[in-house]
């Protein structure tokens, strides 16, 4: 009988929240693998997010960076319902800093003018942030139509000969107009001479040299 112990496996390590999964690729370097990891817009968003929420406790980053990734495949997809409701949001929190440092710029006004002048400063900045989102918000709700002018408007495809053009077969040309026609191809003064009148016979046609 073997006095020999089964090697007991030594439990997995667990992942901390601060901990990210990295993705290997087919004949990627390890170098290459962590930079491209690193400048990952998920990746970076989720590492600044969780700087900027500490009053939300700890967050996984892993977590946050799934989520990221789930919410940029939806705006891939068509799904801006995320983006409009953030814009929104934003909107209200950008009015609600405006009227808050109005709010004090008023306090201190008549007594300590240089903290006025900042207050309203910063209060205007965020009502011209509040501004552009909501700007941005209908936009997107309602894009711009671009109305383009052209010159020549045909009903039928155009092509713009700037050389001899040469009619196809069927179809007719459409001849110079020139000065003093009566119809195509016809002049009025036809230069043939005109027979003399009852009137005036002192003005009859002359002779061949000088002609009528």
């Amino acid at each position: 009988m073997s006095n020999t112990k089964p090697k007991v496996k030594a439990p997995a390590k667990k992942s901390g929240p601060n901990n990210l999964e990295i993705v290997k690729q087919p004949g990627q370097e390890p170098l290459a693998i962590k930079a491209r990891n690193v400048i990952g817009p998920t990746v970076k968003g989720a590492i600044t997010t969780n700087a900027f929420c500490k009053v939300f406790g700890e967050i996984d980053l892993q977590a946050m960076v799934d989520e990221l990734g789930e919410q940029c495949k939806r705006v891939r997809d068509g799904d801006l319902a995320r983006a409009e409701s953030l814009l929104t949001t934003q909107a209200h929190t950008l009015d609600a800093i405006f009227n808050e440092l109005a709010r004090r710029a008023a306090l201190n006004m008549g007594e300590h003018i240089i903290a006025t002048d900042r207050y309203l400063r910063l209060a205007l900045k965020a009502q011209s942030q509040c501004r552009a989102t909501l700007e941005t918000l209908a936009a997107i709700k309602n894009p711009p139509v671009i109305y383009a002018k052209q010159a020549n408007i045909s009903n039928g495809p155009q092509q713009v000969n700037n050389g001899i053009v040469t009619p196809a077969h069927g179809e007719t040309t459409i001849g110079q107009n020139k000065l003093l026609e009566q119809q195509h191809g016809q002049w009025l003064d036809t230069g043939t001479q005109s027979a003399t009148i009852g009137a005036n016979k002192e003005l009859e046609t002359m002779g061949a040299i000088h002609r009528a």
